[in-house]
Protein backbone atom coordinates (compact mmCIF):
# COMPACT_ATOMS: atom_id res chain seq x y z
CA UNK A 1 0.00 0.00 0.00
CA UNK A 2 1.44 3.53 -0.71
CA UNK A 3 2.05 6.28 1.39
CA UNK A 4 -1.08 8.17 0.06
CA UNK A 5 -3.15 5.20 0.75
CA UNK A 6 -2.00 4.67 4.01
CA UNK A 7 -2.88 8.65 4.87
CA UNK A 8 -6.62 7.62 3.06
CA UNK A 9 -7.12 4.59 5.28
CA UNK A 10 -6.45 6.62 8.36
CA UNK A 11 -8.65 9.32 7.71
CA UNK A 12 -11.37 7.59 5.89
CA UNK A 13 -14.52 7.92 7.75
CA UNK A 14 -13.29 10.86 10.50
CA UNK A 15 -16.63 12.91 9.45
CA UNK A 16 -18.54 9.92 10.20
CA UNK A 17 -18.37 10.95 13.83
CA UNK A 18 -20.49 14.17 15.41
CA UNK A 19 -19.60 17.46 13.23
CA UNK A 20 -19.01 18.32 16.65
CA UNK A 21 -15.76 15.48 16.67
CA UNK A 22 -14.62 16.92 13.26
CA UNK A 23 -14.59 20.48 14.10
CA UNK A 24 -13.29 20.30 17.56
CA UNK A 25 -10.32 18.03 16.00
CA UNK A 26 -9.85 20.86 13.61
CA UNK A 27 -9.81 23.80 16.92
CA UNK A 28 -6.79 22.08 18.35
CA UNK A 29 -4.78 21.94 14.65
CA UNK A 30 -5.65 25.76 14.69
CA UNK A 31 -4.25 26.41 18.32
CA UNK A 32 -1.12 24.13 17.17
CA UNK A 33 -0.44 26.16 14.12
CA UNK A 34 -1.21 29.64 15.56
CA UNK A 35 1.41 28.30 18.66
CA UNK A 36 4.15 27.68 15.68
CA UNK A 37 3.34 30.73 13.07
CA UNK A 38 2.69 33.48 15.26
CA UNK A 39 3.87 32.78 18.29
CA UNK A 40 7.01 31.07 17.35
CA UNK A 41 6.91 27.96 19.32
CA UNK A 42 8.28 24.77 18.54
CA UNK A 43 6.08 22.16 17.13
CA UNK A 44 7.16 19.12 19.02
CA UNK A 45 7.00 21.23 22.42
CA UNK A 46 2.89 22.40 21.23
CA UNK A 47 2.05 18.85 20.49
CA UNK A 48 3.35 17.58 23.98
CA UNK A 49 1.67 20.19 25.68
CA UNK A 50 -1.83 20.98 23.83
CA UNK A 51 -4.38 19.19 26.74
CA UNK A 52 -6.70 19.43 23.59
CA UNK A 53 -4.74 17.04 21.45
CA UNK A 54 -4.58 14.41 24.86
CA UNK A 55 -8.54 14.44 24.61
CA UNK A 56 -8.96 13.44 21.19
CA UNK A 57 -9.39 9.89 20.12
CA UNK A 58 -6.03 8.13 18.71
CA UNK A 59 -7.40 8.67 15.31
CA UNK A 60 -8.25 12.06 15.44
CA UNK A 61 -5.05 13.01 17.11
CA UNK A 62 -3.04 11.74 14.21
CA UNK A 63 -5.37 13.20 11.77
CA UNK A 64 -4.19 16.63 13.72
CA UNK A 65 -0.48 15.91 13.42
CA UNK A 66 -1.02 15.24 9.61
CA UNK A 67 -2.93 18.19 9.60
CA UNK A 68 -0.72 20.38 10.77
CA UNK A 69 2.86 19.03 9.56
CA UNK A 70 1.39 19.08 6.19
CA UNK A 71 0.03 23.07 6.81
CA UNK A 72 3.32 23.96 7.86
CA UNK A 73 5.28 21.71 5.65
CA UNK A 74 3.33 23.12 2.52
CA UNK A 75 2.87 26.58 3.89
CA UNK A 76 4.66 28.21 0.81
CA UNK A 77 2.65 26.43 -2.05
CA UNK A 78 -1.02 26.99 0.67
CA UNK A 79 -0.44 30.81 0.54
CA UNK A 80 -0.06 30.62 -3.05
CA UNK A 81 -3.12 29.11 -3.92
CA UNK A 82 -4.72 31.01 -1.53
CA UNK A 83 -3.55 34.34 -3.35
CA UNK A 84 -4.49 32.82 -6.53
CA UNK A 85 -8.36 32.55 -5.32
CA UNK A 86 -8.06 35.83 -4.00
CA UNK A 87 -10.34 38.56 -5.35
CA UNK A 88 -8.75 40.94 -3.02
CA UNK A 89 -5.75 41.29 -0.54
CA UNK A 90 -4.93 38.63 1.93
CA UNK A 91 -7.42 38.63 4.96
CA UNK A 92 -5.34 40.37 7.58
CA UNK A 93 -6.91 38.67 10.36
CA UNK A 94 -3.83 36.06 11.28
CA UNK A 95 -6.87 33.55 12.55
CA UNK A 96 -8.85 33.74 9.57
CA UNK A 97 -5.85 33.26 7.10
CA UNK A 98 -4.79 29.98 9.49
CA UNK A 99 -8.49 28.55 9.01
CA UNK A 100 -8.18 29.29 5.18
CA UNK A 101 -4.57 27.75 5.27
CA UNK A 102 -5.86 24.53 7.44
CA UNK A 103 -8.80 24.20 4.71
CA UNK A 104 -6.46 24.25 1.68
CA UNK A 105 -4.05 21.79 3.23
CA UNK A 106 -6.71 19.16 3.53
CA UNK A 107 -8.04 19.74 -0.51
CA UNK A 108 -5.20 19.99 -2.01
CA UNK A 109 -2.48 18.25 0.07
CA UNK A 110 -4.85 15.08 2.31
CA UNK A 111 -7.40 12.72 1.52
CA UNK A 112 -10.15 14.56 2.57
CA UNK A 113 -13.58 14.84 1.40
CA UNK A 114 -14.01 18.40 -0.19
CA UNK A 115 -17.41 18.92 1.31
CA UNK A 116 -15.76 18.23 5.09
CA UNK A 117 -12.80 20.46 4.70
CA UNK A 118 -14.64 23.16 3.42
CA UNK A 119 -17.83 22.35 5.97
CA UNK A 120 -15.65 22.14 8.95
CA UNK A 121 -13.65 25.72 8.02
CA UNK A 122 -17.18 27.50 7.58
CA UNK A 123 -17.94 25.80 10.97
CA UNK A 124 -14.98 26.31 12.72
CA UNK A 125 -14.75 30.31 11.39
CA UNK A 126 -18.24 30.91 13.16
CA UNK A 127 -17.23 29.28 16.27
CA UNK A 128 -13.83 31.33 16.19
CA UNK A 129 -16.20 34.29 16.52
CA UNK A 130 -15.90 34.94 12.26
CA UNK A 131 -19.64 34.69 11.47
CA UNK A 132 -19.03 37.43 9.07
CA UNK A 133 -16.78 35.52 7.09
CA UNK A 134 -18.20 32.46 6.81
CA UNK A 135 -19.16 33.10 2.76
CA UNK A 136 -15.67 34.45 2.32
CA UNK A 137 -14.57 31.15 3.92
CA UNK A 138 -16.63 28.95 1.74
CA UNK A 139 -16.36 31.09 -1.26
CA UNK A 140 -12.84 30.75 -1.38
CA UNK A 141 -11.73 27.19 -0.34
CA UNK A 142 -14.67 25.76 -2.99
CA UNK A 143 -12.57 27.58 -5.93
CA UNK A 144 -9.47 25.64 -4.38
CA UNK A 145 -11.83 22.83 -4.75
CA UNK A 146 -12.98 23.17 -8.07
CA UNK A 147 -9.23 24.00 -9.46
CA UNK A 148 -6.60 24.33 -6.72
CA UNK A 149 -5.17 20.89 -7.81
CA UNK A 150 -4.45 22.20 -11.18
CA UNK A 151 -3.12 25.33 -10.15
CA UNK A 152 -0.78 23.10 -7.69
CA UNK A 153 0.33 20.53 -10.29
CA UNK A 154 2.15 24.38 -12.24
CA UNK A 155 3.68 25.21 -8.55
CA UNK A 156 7.48 25.00 -8.16
CA UNK A 157 7.13 23.25 -4.50
CA UNK A 158 10.61 23.25 -4.00
CA UNK A 159 11.29 27.07 -4.17
CA UNK A 160 7.89 28.21 -2.66
CA UNK A 161 8.18 26.12 0.51
CA UNK A 162 11.84 27.39 1.21
CA UNK A 163 12.42 30.30 3.03
CA UNK A 164 14.87 32.86 1.06
CA UNK A 165 17.42 33.09 3.07
CA UNK A 166 17.67 29.08 3.26
CA UNK A 167 17.86 28.64 -0.17
CA UNK A 168 20.30 31.36 -0.61
CA UNK A 169 22.92 29.56 1.68
CA UNK A 170 22.44 26.26 0.61
CA UNK A 171 23.19 27.54 -3.31
CA UNK A 172 26.13 29.40 -2.16
CA UNK A 173 27.05 26.11 0.40
CA UNK A 174 26.14 23.16 -2.49
CA UNK A 175 25.13 25.20 -5.72
CA UNK A 176 21.39 25.79 -7.36
CA UNK A 177 21.23 22.29 -9.07
CA UNK A 178 22.23 20.20 -5.14
CA UNK A 179 19.85 23.18 -3.62
CA UNK A 180 16.97 22.01 -5.43
CA UNK A 181 17.52 18.67 -5.07
CA UNK A 182 17.42 19.20 -0.78
CA UNK A 183 14.83 21.64 -1.42
CA UNK A 184 12.57 18.68 -2.55
CA UNK A 185 13.04 16.17 -0.67
CA UNK A 186 12.49 18.12 2.42
CA UNK A 187 9.15 18.25 1.12
CA UNK A 188 8.82 14.41 2.15
CA UNK A 189 7.60 12.88 5.60
CA UNK A 190 10.48 11.25 7.21
CA UNK A 191 9.88 7.51 7.65
CA UNK A 192 10.96 6.23 11.03
CA UNK A 193 14.09 4.75 11.67
CA UNK A 194 15.00 2.49 14.78
CA UNK A 195 18.25 1.29 16.93
CA UNK A 196 17.96 -2.24 18.00
CA UNK A 197 19.78 -2.82 21.07
CA UNK A 198 21.29 -6.00 20.51
CA UNK A 199 23.22 -5.82 17.00
CA UNK A 200 22.61 -9.75 17.18
CA UNK A 201 18.79 -9.36 16.91
CA UNK A 202 18.22 -7.06 14.05
CA UNK A 203 17.31 -9.58 11.50
CA UNK A 204 14.67 -10.79 13.96
CA UNK A 205 13.25 -7.28 14.49
CA UNK A 206 13.55 -6.08 10.93
CA UNK A 207 10.96 -9.38 9.98
CA UNK A 208 8.99 -8.58 13.44
CA UNK A 209 8.68 -4.55 12.65
CA UNK A 210 8.13 -5.23 8.81
CA UNK A 211 11.62 -2.61 8.38
CA UNK A 212 14.44 -2.47 5.82
CA UNK A 213 18.00 -2.52 6.82
CA UNK A 214 19.61 0.93 5.32
CA UNK A 215 23.20 0.53 4.84
CA UNK A 216 24.46 1.88 8.60
CA UNK A 217 22.55 -0.78 10.23
CA UNK A 218 19.40 1.17 11.21
CA UNK A 219 15.90 -0.16 10.64
CA UNK A 220 13.70 1.92 8.40
CA UNK A 221 9.59 1.43 8.41
CA UNK A 222 7.37 3.71 7.18
CA UNK A 223 5.73 6.52 9.46
CA UNK A 224 2.52 4.99 11.16
CA UNK A 225 0.34 4.38 14.51
CA UNK A 226 1.80 5.17 17.82
CA UNK A 227 5.17 4.08 18.30
CA UNK A 228 4.56 2.79 22.03
CA UNK A 229 2.46 0.37 20.06
CA UNK A 230 5.00 -1.81 18.42
CA UNK A 231 6.70 -4.34 19.09
CA UNK A 232 9.78 -4.54 21.45
CA UNK A 233 9.14 -0.81 21.94
CA UNK A 234 7.68 -1.06 25.45
CA UNK A 235 10.41 -4.18 26.39
CA UNK A 236 13.10 -1.66 25.73
CA UNK A 237 14.57 -3.95 22.85
CA UNK A 238 15.01 -0.56 20.29
CA UNK A 239 14.89 2.84 19.99
CA UNK A 240 13.61 5.73 17.64
CA UNK A 241 16.65 7.46 16.25
CA UNK A 242 17.36 9.08 12.42
CA UNK A 243 19.36 7.37 10.69
CA UNK A 244 22.03 9.78 10.41
CA UNK A 245 22.39 10.57 14.10
CA UNK A 246 23.13 6.74 14.57
CA UNK A 247 26.42 7.22 12.55
CA UNK A 248 28.79 9.31 14.86
CA UNK A 249 29.07 6.49 17.66
CA UNK A 250 30.44 3.89 15.07
CA UNK A 251 33.20 6.07 13.89
CA UNK A 252 34.90 5.25 17.57
CA UNK A 253 35.42 1.45 16.86
CA UNK A 254 35.28 -1.09 19.58
CA UNK A 255 33.80 1.12 22.94
CA UNK A 256 33.43 -1.87 25.36
CA UNK A 257 34.72 -0.90 28.76
CA UNK A 258 35.90 2.64 27.50
CA UNK A 259 34.55 5.81 29.65
CA UNK A 260 33.18 8.06 26.56
CA UNK A 261 32.04 11.42 27.21
CA UNK A 262 28.55 12.13 25.32
CA UNK A 263 28.24 16.40 25.43
CA UNK A 264 25.07 17.97 24.81
CA UNK A 265 23.52 14.16 25.36
CA UNK A 266 19.84 15.30 25.55
CA UNK A 267 17.33 13.30 24.38
CA UNK A 268 20.03 10.51 24.36
CA UNK A 269 20.21 8.04 21.22
CA UNK A 270 24.01 8.19 20.97
CA UNK A 271 24.21 7.88 24.73
CA UNK A 272 22.27 4.73 24.51
CA UNK A 273 24.15 3.75 21.58
CA UNK A 274 27.52 3.46 23.45
CA UNK A 275 25.72 2.37 26.51
CA UNK A 276 24.51 -0.78 24.27
CA UNK A 277 27.89 -1.07 22.64
CA UNK A 278 29.54 -1.46 26.40
CA UNK A 279 30.92 1.71 26.91
CA UNK A 280 30.54 3.35 30.45
CA UNK A 281 29.00 6.85 29.22
CA UNK A 282 28.85 10.32 31.20
CA UNK A 283 26.61 12.24 29.09
CA UNK A 284 26.45 15.75 30.04
CA UNK A 285 23.48 18.57 29.19
CA UNK A 286 22.92 22.01 30.54
CA UNK A 287 19.23 21.03 30.26
CA UNK A 288 17.81 19.39 33.14
CA UNK A 289 14.37 18.84 31.66
CA UNK A 290 16.05 17.15 28.55
CA UNK A 291 18.37 15.23 30.75
CA UNK A 292 14.93 13.74 32.54
CA UNK A 293 13.66 12.49 29.18
CA UNK A 294 17.51 11.03 28.84
CA UNK A 295 16.62 9.38 31.96
CA UNK A 296 13.87 7.87 31.05
CA UNK A 297 15.10 6.36 28.05
CA UNK A 298 18.02 4.79 29.53
CA UNK A 299 15.52 3.20 32.47
CA UNK A 300 13.47 1.82 29.45
CA UNK A 301 16.28 -0.07 27.93
CA UNK A 302 17.40 -0.90 30.89
CA UNK A 303 20.80 0.80 30.22
CA UNK A 304 21.00 3.49 33.02
CA UNK A 305 23.86 1.59 35.06
CA UNK A 306 26.51 2.23 32.44
CA UNK A 307 25.60 5.84 31.92
CA UNK A 308 26.23 9.09 34.37
CA UNK A 309 24.03 11.32 33.68
CA UNK A 310 25.44 15.51 34.47
CA UNK A 311 23.75 18.77 34.22
CA UNK A 312 26.19 21.00 33.12
CA UNK A 313 27.53 23.41 30.43
CA UNK A 314 29.82 21.94 27.56
CA UNK A 315 31.46 25.21 27.01
CA UNK A 316 32.73 25.45 30.43
CA UNK A 317 33.01 21.35 31.22
CA UNK A 318 36.18 19.85 32.97
CA UNK A 319 36.73 16.59 33.44
CA UNK A 320 38.79 14.96 36.57
CA UNK A 321 41.62 13.82 33.77
CA UNK A 322 41.64 14.22 30.24
CA UNK A 323 38.93 12.17 27.92
CA UNK A 324 39.69 9.46 25.44
CA UNK A 325 36.74 9.58 24.15
CA UNK A 326 34.81 12.56 23.43
CA UNK A 327 31.10 12.88 21.61
CA UNK A 328 30.29 16.37 20.72
CA UNK A 329 26.71 16.61 18.87
CA UNK A 330 26.64 20.83 18.59
CA UNK A 331 23.35 22.68 19.39
CA UNK A 332 22.48 23.70 16.19
CA UNK A 333 20.14 25.12 13.86
CA UNK A 334 18.54 21.91 13.12
CA UNK A 335 18.27 22.39 9.16
CA UNK A 336 18.78 18.86 8.60
CA UNK A 337 15.39 17.51 10.15
CA UNK A 338 12.92 20.08 8.28
CA UNK A 339 11.22 16.55 6.93
CA UNK A 340 10.94 15.40 10.63
CA UNK A 341 10.39 18.97 11.90
CA UNK A 342 8.95 21.38 9.14
CA UNK A 343 8.67 24.06 11.57
CA UNK A 344 12.15 24.81 11.68
CA UNK A 345 11.50 26.77 8.05
CA UNK A 346 9.40 29.14 10.13
CA UNK A 347 11.26 29.53 13.39
CA UNK A 348 14.76 29.86 12.44
CA UNK A 349 16.49 32.48 10.72
CA UNK A 350 20.20 33.27 9.70
CA UNK A 351 21.07 35.46 13.45
CA UNK A 352 20.58 31.99 14.69
CA UNK A 353 23.11 30.25 12.40
CA UNK A 354 25.37 33.47 13.69
CA UNK A 355 24.76 32.80 16.94
CA UNK A 356 25.15 29.16 17.03
CA UNK A 357 27.81 29.03 15.20
CA UNK A 358 29.39 30.86 18.10
CA UNK A 359 28.77 28.18 20.61
CA UNK A 360 29.43 25.38 18.44
CA UNK A 361 33.09 26.92 18.23
CA UNK A 362 33.63 27.46 22.36
CA UNK A 363 32.17 24.13 22.90
CA UNK A 364 34.34 22.64 20.53
CA UNK A 365 37.57 24.39 21.87
CA UNK A 366 36.34 23.64 25.31
CA UNK A 367 35.98 20.04 24.51
CA UNK A 368 39.33 19.29 22.80
CA UNK A 369 41.12 21.09 25.57
CA UNK A 370 39.90 18.21 27.50
CA UNK A 371 41.19 15.75 25.01
CA UNK A 372 43.85 13.71 25.72
CA UNK A 373 46.76 13.30 23.73
CA UNK A 374 46.03 10.58 20.97
CA UNK A 375 42.08 10.20 22.14
CA UNK A 376 39.47 10.80 19.60
CA UNK A 377 36.76 13.92 19.25
CA UNK A 378 33.63 13.28 17.12
CA UNK A 379 32.08 16.39 15.96
CA UNK A 380 28.34 16.68 14.48
CA UNK A 381 25.80 18.17 13.58
CA UNK A 382 22.11 17.68 12.31
CA UNK A 383 22.32 21.16 10.22
CA UNK A 384 22.71 21.46 6.59
CA UNK A 385 24.85 24.92 7.32
CA UNK A 386 28.34 24.24 6.48
CA UNK A 387 29.05 27.30 8.55
CA UNK A 388 27.87 25.11 11.34
CA UNK A 389 29.61 21.92 9.40
CA UNK A 390 32.51 22.05 7.70
CA UNK A 391 33.43 25.74 8.06
CA UNK A 392 33.11 25.15 11.97
CA UNK A 393 35.72 21.99 11.43
CA UNK A 394 38.10 24.47 9.28
CA UNK A 395 38.20 27.19 11.13
CA UNK A 396 38.85 24.70 14.17
CA UNK A 397 41.91 23.21 12.53
CA UNK A 398 43.49 26.67 11.34
CA UNK A 399 43.51 27.92 15.17
CA UNK A 400 44.39 24.60 16.94
CA UNK A 401 48.25 23.50 15.43
CA UNK A 402 47.74 20.51 17.96
CA UNK A 403 44.69 18.84 16.09
CA UNK A 404 44.28 16.92 13.33
CA UNK A 405 41.60 15.75 11.51
CA UNK A 406 41.02 11.44 11.22
CA UNK A 407 39.53 10.81 7.88
CA UNK A 408 36.66 8.47 7.98
CA UNK A 409 36.64 5.40 5.71
CA UNK A 410 33.68 3.61 3.92
CA UNK A 411 33.83 0.97 5.57
CA UNK A 412 33.14 2.20 8.74
CA UNK A 413 30.02 3.48 7.82
CA UNK A 414 28.54 0.41 6.01
CA UNK A 415 30.73 1.04 2.89
CA UNK A 416 28.21 4.37 2.34
CA UNK A 417 30.88 6.08 0.12
CA UNK A 418 28.25 8.73 -1.31
CA UNK A 419 28.39 10.59 2.06
CA UNK A 420 32.15 10.47 2.70
CA UNK A 421 33.62 14.23 1.22
CA UNK A 422 37.20 14.96 -0.34
CA UNK A 423 38.03 15.71 3.21
CA UNK A 424 37.29 12.75 4.81
CA UNK A 425 34.54 14.01 6.47
CA UNK A 426 30.55 12.82 6.47
CA UNK A 427 28.23 14.80 5.09
CA UNK A 428 24.57 13.35 4.66
CA UNK A 429 22.06 15.88 2.50
CA UNK A 430 17.97 14.75 2.97
CA UNK A 431 18.08 13.74 -0.66
CA UNK A 432 20.29 10.46 -0.02
CA UNK A 433 18.96 7.13 0.09
CA UNK A 434 16.18 8.53 -1.59
CA UNK A 435 14.61 5.23 -3.21
CA UNK A 436 14.57 3.94 0.75
CA UNK A 437 12.60 7.10 2.04
CA UNK A 438 15.80 9.45 2.16
CA UNK A 439 17.72 11.20 4.87
CA UNK A 440 17.99 14.07 7.79
CA UNK A 441 20.72 16.21 6.85
CA UNK A 442 23.96 15.57 8.58
CA UNK A 443 27.73 16.08 9.26
CA UNK A 444 30.27 14.72 11.31
CA UNK A 445 34.05 15.04 11.48
CA UNK A 446 36.39 13.00 13.51
CA UNK A 447 39.79 14.00 15.49
CA UNK A 448 42.42 13.77 17.58
CA UNK A 449 45.08 15.87 19.78
CA UNK A 450 48.33 15.56 18.31
CA UNK A 451 50.54 16.60 20.94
Amino acid sequence: MSRKSDQASLFEGNEDQTEGAGVFAREIALEIVESVLQRKQALDHVLEQSEGLKKLAPRDRAFVRMLVATTIRRLGQINDLIDKALEKEAPKNTKLYNILRLGVAQIAFMDVPDHAAVDTAVQLAENCRLSGQKNFVNGLLRTIARVGREWKERQDEGQLNMPAWLKEQWGQDYGLAVMAEIAKANLSEAPLDITIKDEGERTYWANALKATELPNGSLRRISGGAVHDLSGFTEGQWWVQDASAALPVKLFGDVSGQIVYDLCAAPGGKTMQLAALGAQVVALDRSAQRLKRLEQNLSRMRLAHKVDVQVGDAASWKPSEPAAMILLDAPCSATGTVRRHPDVLHLKTPRDVERLSHIQGEILDNAFANLMVGGVLIYCTCSLQKEEGEGQVEAFLARTPTAERLPILAPEIGDWDEIVTEQGDVRVLPFHQAAKGGMDGFYIARLTKLT
